[in-house]
């Protein structure tokens, strides 16, 4: 069985073939221990670590300049989060809505951050709207075109994902913001996938608000994200719990980040473990992580095609709009439809020792999704291919 030699820089159980990096992420050794050489800091003197007037501001500034050089945005203008998911929250609770108001949304987003949406448009007496964009899909016009037809004079919010958790999808962001733009919408972008996957530069991509996890494909600790908020919106987000910030100036250089940076006591060492996790895939070639990126993105379209060619099915969107992540439908109307998703997806770990979500994506579609990291090599995906013509028969 081939083994890649950089798998040995996780601690993944080896009896598995682990093809769900997109879910969690998975954290490398050294990322490990250097959060534990935090931990032991922290409980050495927790007052002088942790109390935002002694020594956790410059941790956390430090980590901020990093983030910002690697996204391409002011450091002021970000706020950390424990999650993508977190980051929306915050927006949305703290955005404006007026009865009648529209939030609009796609039916590629992630479920948790369309609860969020219901949840807080509701309690205001505003509505969500769910942009029907096609999958498979021709082309990223589609998913432009698609948003522009559901926009109304009542949209106040557009939310989209820039890397869809569902369907593997890299969204043409810049586009689309610049149609919501023109119609006075505001954007939020939710990027839980991107940083590490694809290029993400916020002064090009103008969004109103962004937010990403560390934990995914940064491959940092869990519980770890960035929220940002462009500058003539920061006095109107609050993040989701208020605490000492809110009325203590000193706990940031403006209310904005005083109030994110401190939410009540919380372990902050996954976040100041990102700088070593970004530097360690910085370090895994020569062309750190944007040839880390192609390797994935390469090795991830080799293995949906091993995929598409065992089950006999059509590319179900074009290779432009495909990260390191990959999803294909795999409920037909032929002999290959099955009726639950949890059972496939238990068979291929219990009985093939492969880890890959399987899920239902509509009444119609179920898909299966496939992730590809530095530690991936292309025979998991042939086993998997194996794996499926079997179970599909």
């Amino acid at each position: 069985m081939t083994v890649n030699p950089l798998r040995k820089h996780w601690r993944l159980n080896p009896d598995i073939d682990f093809l769900n990096h997109g879910s969690f992420g998975a954290t490398p050794s050294i990322v490990l221990e250097k959060q534990r050489q935090w931990i032991d800091q922290l409980e050495y003197d927790p007052i002088e670590f942790l109390a935002p007037e002694r020594t956790l501001l410059p941790k956390l500034d430090h980590v901020r300049q990093v983030i910002g050089e690697l996204v391409s945005c002011n450091p002021a203008d970000i706020a950390f989060v424990r999650n993508a998911t977190e980051g929306v929250n915050a927006v949305l609770r703290s955005f404006p809505f007026a009865p009648g108001d529209e939030v609009l949304v796609t039916n590629h987003g992630y479920n948790a951050c369309n609860n969020a949406v219901h949840f807080a448009a509701s309690r205001c007496g505003a509505t969500m709207q769910v942009a029907e964009i096609p999958f498979p899909i021709q082309s990223a016009d589609q998913v432009a075109q698609a948003i522009e037809r559901y926009l109304t004079d009542k949209t106040r919010l557009l939310l989209i994902d820039h890397v869809t958790s569902p369907t593997g999808l890299v969204f043409p962001v810049n586009d689309i913001i610049k149609i919501a733009h023109r119609r006075n919408v505001r954007v939020i972008v939710d990027g839980a996938h991107a940083p590490g996957m694809v290029p993400v530069d916020l002064r090009q991509i103008n969004a109103d608000y962004y937010t990403a996890n560390h934990h995914k494909w940064l491959c940092a600790p869990k519980t770890s994200g960035f929220l940002y908020v462009a500058p003539q919106w920061q006095p109107e987000v609050r993040p989701t719990t208020i605490s000492h910030g809110a009325n203590t100036e000193s706990y940031g250089k403006s209310r904005f980040l005083a109030e994110f940076n401190w939410i009540g006591t919380y372990d902050p060492t996954p976040i100041l473990s990102v700088p070593t996790a970004i530097d360690f895939l910085n370090r895994l070639g020569p062309g750190g992580i944007t040839e880390l990126c192609l390797a994935n993105r390469s090795l991830v379209l080799a293995g949906r095609e091993k995929l598409l060619n065992a089950l006999e099915i059509e590319s179900p969107a074009p290779p432009a709009m495909i990260g390191s992540l990959a999803s294909i439908p795999i409920a037909t109307q032929d002999r290959r439809a099955f009726s639950d998703a949890t059972t496939l997806q238990r068979r291929l770990y219990d009985e093939y020792r492969i880890e890959v979500p399987v899920f239902k994506l509509n009444d119609q579609l179920h898909c299966l999704r496939i992730s590809a990291q530095a530690y991936n090599v292309i025979e998991q995906y042939e086993r998997l291919a194996i794996a499926l013509r079997n179970e599909l028969k």
